[in-house]
């Protein structure tokens, strides 16, 4: 009992931990990549620019796939192949997202051949800078479309088991369908991804919160598939 207590609030500290830290991130990168002059903006705020990747491709990337590790044995007992398509999306939308501030990351090495360069053709460094730009900007929206997905595969789950109260798994399913419409949205050119996404980012807020203080509610037959055995459990 004390051990999924532990689980549900490690969880829940991931859970706002990937939304901070990619939050954050991508603030600082976004701050420095939206002004005119991006590489010289760049070369003069290297370490800032640096920072927001950490948190963008390597903290975000801990904490989702460290979430979905504990999930996993938990929500198999309820449905394996849900569970499984629930990890497996959330494995598959960090390695998008990394391979998106990768692509802005190389806009570092762009800048300190453009800034110290004797002679440079600046045409071309704009044009590799658009390139490299937009592939994070498709990389993100494609990552957060394949979360959003994994997303009502959890919700779902949530749903089947009642680990947590109904309302706040409905407010799951409905928060991440819009995320997900948002997502496609701003891949066709309409810039609301920003608005469609609050109802998704206040779900994850909450059900972090819930986690922590309250933790799951293993009311019903819980099957711990880590040692084969079933249990009657009653964790508030």
């Amino acid at each position: 009992m004390n051990t999924l207590k532990i689980e549900a609030r490690t969880f829940g500290i991931f859970f706002i931990l990937a939304f901070v830290s990619y939050g954050l991130g991508s603030s600082l990168v976004e701050s420095i990549i939206s002004t005119p002059d991006v590489l010289t903006n760049i070369y003069e705020n290297k370490s800032r620019f640096i920072v927001g990747i950490i948190l963008m491709a390597l903290i975000h990337s801990f904490v989702i796939i460290g979430s979905a590790v504990i999930m996993l044995p938990i929500l198999k007992p309820y449905n394996r192949y849900l569970a499984y398509g629930y990890f497996s999306a959330a494995i598959i939308a960090t390695i998008v997202l990394i391979v998106g501030a990768i692509s802005l990351l190389l806009l570092l090495p762009l800048s300190d051949e453009f800034t110290t360069g004797i002679s440079a053709n600046i045409t071309h460094f704009e044009l590799i800078t658009s390139i490299l730009k937009n592939g994070g900007f498709f990389a993100y929206q494609i990552g957060m479309a394949i979360w959003g997905i994994g997303g009502l595969l959890f919700c779902i789950l949530l749903n089947k088991s009642k680990l947590v109260p109904q309302w706040l798994t409905i407010w799951g399913l409905i928060g991440y369908a819009i995320f997900i419409s948002g997502t496609i949205a701003e891949l066709y050119g309409m810039p609301i991804g920003v608005q469609l996404s609050l109802p998704g980012g206040l779900f994850e807020i909450v059900l972090s919160l819930w986690l922590i203080i309250k933790g799951f509610n293993f009311s019903n037959e819980f099957a711990d598939t880590r040692n084969g055995s079933a249990h009657d459990i009653n964790v508030t």
